[in-house]
């Protein structure tokens, strides 16, 4: 960071209403560049992440990830008191987070052309299922439902069995980096919108639906059903119509490799002592070698299966063949690569707990991300905010 530099964000006042991933992961990544992130909770329990998988002293290790960098104020928005206070909040803010089914803020008087009549420079980021209108918009809609409607599940797992799930929430986390994306447009779109009638600029709201910011990364998928009617099918590791692109099976474990690139492919067969294969004309392109995938695998796999994962990956990126060992958190925890561009940090809760938490990203030159503060406590700051005690 240059000295004296201010985090990019500084001085962005964001209010966050929503509960468990999408929301808050959209939360963290704006506090993590700097901007004052204050989480409300419901009274007595708070956000449910607090208690989501694994506990030390009663409070998730996830937490800590999830809520660093944010303020957290206790206020139960099913009274009008708490409906009130928030409002109060609300109208100093420059972004609002919510993941509310749809309407709900409506129902409590707090839809967005209410709230920018005080406010009409907020921009207001909504997350929900299937987005705020629409047939389904009314619907409950979880990660795992928009994975499934947005085509990434039927991808995922072999052919003929039935779909697995990557073992984490990407549906949520796309749409929550995509809230991001949709608040930095809505704020630059603001700051171009300013004028005597409006000294912030006018504010929008940012509709982010699941299963659309999954549907957004299905790269070829729509096009390819829209020309030629093809439906793409589950390949297990491989990438259909991309060869060499496979996990291979090691003598004490597995590896990726990535040999599809022309020349790529002519080193990886070098290497694996099948040059018949690296310079058979009919294997010149990609589209010729996708015709010929199975057998171009079954070669590299009698190669790799036949050696241990350590010296395929020295003998493959010795030749700058792309290939890696699959990694465990284990792996991920022990790697220099990842401790080197500090994508581990070591943080010490408050209760003495040290414990390793990922790093911030994406990484800017002159005014990194930080983790500046810890996950606050239930109601932390409510005195300091609001006047009162939670």
């Amino acid at each position: 960071m240059r000295s004296n530099a201010l985090p990019p964000l500084h001085g962005l006042k964001v209010l966050e209403l929503g509960q468990l991933i999408a929301g808050p992961f959209a939360g963290k990544t704006l506090g993590d560049f700097g901007a004052e992130v204050i989480k409300v909770e419901p009274p007595g329990t708070g956000d449910p992440l607090r208690q989501w998988r694994m506990l030390h002293e009663g409070t998730s290790v996830w937490w800590q990830v999830q809520s660093r960098n944010k303020q957290s104020v206790v206020l139960d928005l099913r009274t009008p008191e708490g409906r009130t206070e928030v409002r109060r909040l609300i109208a100093e803010a420059d972004v609002l987070i919510e993941n509310f089914k749809p309407g709900t803020l409506e129902k409590w008087g707090m839809g967005y052309d209410e709230l920018a009549r005080s406010n009409p420079g907020l921009v207001m980021l909504r997350i929900s299922g299937y987005g705020q209108d629409g047939p389904y918009r009314d619907l409950p809609g979880f990660a795992v439902v928009a994975e499934a409607m947005g085509g990434m599940r039927h991808l995922m797992g072999e052919p003929g069995r039935v779909p697995v799930r990557a073992g984490v929430s990407l549906g949520d986390t796309l749409a929550a980096l995509h809230g991001v994306i949709g608040v930095l447009l809505a704020l630059q779109a603001r700051r171009q919108s300013i004028s005597a009638e409006a000294p912030k600029g006018r504010g929008q709201v940012v509709d982010v639906a699941l299963y659309e910011a999954v549907f957004n990364c299905m790269e070829s998928l729509l096009p390819e059903y829209s020309a030629f009617g093809k439906v793409r099918e589950p390949a297990g590791s491989a990438l259909p119509g991309i060869a060499p692109s496979n996990a291979y099976r090691c003598a004490d474990g597995q590896v990726v490799i990535g040999g599809n690139g022309d020349s790529i492919y002519k080193r990886l067969m070098t290497a694996i002592g099948r040059d018949d294969l690296g310079q058979d004309p009919g294997l010149g392109s990609n589209a010729q070698r996708a015709v010929r995938a199975d057998e171009i695998d079954a070669a590299i796999t009698a190669w790799t299966v036949q050696r241990p994962v350590a010296e395929v990956v020295a003998t493959l990126q010795a030749v700058s063949v792309p290939v890696g060992r699959i990694y465990t958190v284990k792996d991920i925890a022990e790697d220099p690569h990842y401790q080197a561009r500090g994508m581990i940090q070591r943080i010490v809760t408050a209760t003495g707990l040290a414990l390793d938490v990922p790093g911030v990203v994406p990484k800017l030159s002159a005014t990194p991300g930080g983790i500046r503060s810890l996950a606050p406590g239930l109601g932390e700051h409510t005195e300091r905010l609001l006047g009162r005690r939670s």
